[in-house]
């Protein structure tokens, strides 16, 4: 079946042309957060975009082209990056500054790795043991609430960028709200990409568009030069900075992981499909892993299954993984013209927030459909127990003043996010809290695997 439940499964009913606009828009949902991560950590815009294009393609490989999702750079380690590679410093005014130290990335690349090595270990264990005696320790009432802590925490950076000019923002929400409610035909599948060409115009109109950089870039470059390349580093004569890199970095995959369980479960809610039956969380795991390894191996960021672009499959109801293939090839495609990504980078804030503002709401309302759809008890105290945890310390954490748990293990500091802190407690109460309900397999019993 093409459709069911309303949705779209393939696309190619709706001809290759729209099919284009469709990874088009699926491009620009993961752009804007995508390149904001190796702008923050000092890695390459362009060879971010290259893996992420190269990670996809991957993972549709490995998922047997079965799951419509897109790999984008995780913000999950961004805290690891900074923790490794950059130093605060105090200028003589007093006022403290951020210093990049270009030399250790190679060592925060190689934590990253290590990382990604852990999706494989995991992995290979549900393959092992099976998914059943895996998936029991992330049942809906832990992957519900830490789906909906991912859009919580990351909607302050939408609200953020919102802040530069309320006007563009507030345009580019209400172009995809009326679009995606009023809209019909091609309008009522691409209101992200309205969106933002709306609000875009709106900006310059406005005269908040400096296109400076956009007539300064080549038409056409690589995406990154072997001399400026940060490789990942595998042995250094002081091993100390090997060791506190795998330390800091690697514990949090243990919140990625669970993360792209969460993502996993949304987008099977989303698609009502049971992804983490067919093809199997181990093969969406294998994928991940292997992407972020390949990535980091380059100096790329991780990668990790985008959000942005599952609450695009819910406005547009189109599930049909081609269109996702689609954006990774114009991914790719892009990350070899410099002035592309140069126009993309003059999208104003504003234009990137309001629409990330609908796009992260959409993550939370997933997360609650979750556990809705599969009927979670919260007349049970358990229940109600691991959830509050999951969203008080994922949420609490992220807007405390540290936006982190730092912990001091000898010469090492380790620095947990909330999501990290979260997940780990909700598993840990989980697995240790008597268990007085039936046992969940992970999302909606009635999805329909495909196959």
């Amino acid at each position: 079946m093409s459709e069911q439940n309303g949705g779209v499964y393939d696309a190619r009913k709706l001809g290759y042309n729209k099919m284009l606009v469709l990874g088009f828009q699926h491009m620009f949902a993961m752009f804007g957060a995508t390149v904001l991560v190796p702008a923050l950590t000092g890695l390459s815009v362009s060879a971010t975009l290259l893996f992420a294009g190269l990670g996809t393609l991957l993972f549709h490989f490995l998922t047997k082209g079965k799951v419509p999702a897109f790999l984008g750079s995780s913000f999950a380690f961004i805290g690891g990056y900074k923790m490794v590679a950059w130093t605060v410093e105090t200028l003589e005014g007093g006022e403290k500054v951020e210093v990049l130290h270009p030399e250790l990335l190679p060592y925060a690349c190689l934590g990253v790795l290590a990382a990604g090595a852990l999706y494989l270990v995991l992995a290979g264990l549900i393959k092992a043991f099976g998914q059943k005696k895996v998936m029991r320790f992330f049942p809906p009432i832990v992957t519900g609430p830490i789906i909906i802590a991912i859009g919580l925490t990351l909607s302050s950076s939408a609200i953020d960028s919102c802040q530069s000019n309320w006007l563009v923002a507030i345009l580019a929400i209400l172009v995809v709200i009326v679009c995606n409610i009023f809209g019909k035909g091609m309008i009522k599948i691409v209101p992200i990409l309205l969106g933002v060409i709306v609000s875009y115009i709106a900006a310059i109109c406005l005269h908040i568009v400096d296109f400076s950089a956009v007539s300064e870039a080549a038409w056409i470059g690589l995406p990154f030069k072997m001399e400026d390349t940060v490789f990942a580093v595998f042995k250094s004569p002081d091993g100390s900075k090997i060791t506190n890199a795998l330390i800091t970095i690697m514990p949090i995959a243990l919140a990625t992981m669970v993360e792209h369980i969460g993502d996993i479960s949304a987008i099977s809610s989303t698609t009502n499909k049971n992804f983490i039956e067919d093809p199997g969380l181990h093969r969406t795991l294998l994928g991940d892993g292997l992407a972020t390894m390949l990535a980091s191996l380059f100096g790329a960021p991780a990668n990790t299954t985008y959000g942005e672009n599952t609450g695009v499959l819910s406005l547009t109801k189109v599930y049909d993984p081609r269109v996702i293939r689609i954006a990774a090839y114009c991914a790719i495609l892009f990350s070899f013209c410099p002035k592309f990504a140069a126009l993309i980078g003059s999208l104003p804030a504003a234009t990137i927030g309001g629409v990330s503002i609908v796009l992260y709401g959409m993550i939370s309302a997933v997360g609650v459909r979750n556990i809705v759809e599969n009927q979670v008890d919260f007349g049970k105290s358990r229940n109600v127990i691991i959830a509050a945890l999951i969203l008080g310390l994922s949420v609490g954490v992220k807007y405390c003043a540290a936006e982190s748990i730092d912990i001091t293990l000898g010469s090492v500091d380790i620095s947990l996010t909330g999501l990290a802190v979260g997940a780990l407690v909700g598993i840990i109460f989980n697995a240790v809290l008597p268990l007085e309900e039936k046992e969940y397999s992970g999302v909606k019993k009635d999805m329909k695997s495909e196959g």
